[in-house]
């Protein structure tokens, strides 16, 4: 119903905003992705926007990229997993960290999420397969099974997602397990 809302941002107080569209103030509830990207009060700003309607209220959740919201339209999709979940899902995670985490069945990633159990992740996995997986905001290229293995013991070995993934960029495309794990610990002791 509401699809786009743009006008000067009036109250940051996350994860809601308050928006002022020609004297009419909507609240609207965006990731921390969203949040951190926001202009200064005061300021105009345009956000994508999805309408949801439960039996006891009306809540309007917002988005910086179509990407995000297409994420969150099928995140919310799945049993078990409603708006304030989804929410917090991509405040957790960007698009792409969520896409490359299910195009990997990568539930480690997701169980880091605050709110999200070893279960849903594993549900989340299955049921975005193919849906949101390397098409939607990750690389262009699949990762090999070598990366993947890298990527892993990375994160085994205590780096967050950004720095496993700052170091995986930086390796030739095709380097053996072993000698990348070598070369991506050389490239994080930087």
């Amino acid at each position: 119903m509401i699809g786009k809302l743009t006008g000067t941002l009036l109250e940051k107080n996350p994860p809601e905003v308050l928006l002022d569209c020609h004297g009419v103030g909507y609240e609207v509830n965006v990731p921390m992705s969203t949040f951190y990207n926001l202009p200064a009060v005061g300021e105009r700003v345009s956000l994508l926007t999805q309408f949801i309607v439960r039996e006891d209220a009306q809540l309007l959740y917002g988005f910086a990229t179509a990407q995000e919201r297409q994420a969150f339209r099928e995140l919310i999709k799945i049993s078990g997993v409603g708006p304030r979940t989804a929410l917090s899902i991509l405040s957790g995670m960007g698009v792409a960290d969520l896409a490359q985490a299910i195009t990997l069945q990568e539930a480690g990633r997701l169980v880091k999420v605050p709110g999200i159990g070893k279960k849903t992740a594993e549900r989340l996995l299955l049921e975005l397969k193919g849906k949101l997986g390397a098409d939607i905001g990750a690389p262009t290229h699949a990762a090999s099974d070598a990366q993947a293995d890298i990527l892993q013991a990375l994160l085994a070995l205590g780096y967050n997602d950004k720095e496993a993934a700052a170091a995986l960029k930086a390796l030739p495309a095709d380097v053996g397990v072993s000698d990348g794990i070598k070369l991506a610990l050389k490239q994080l002791a930087k």
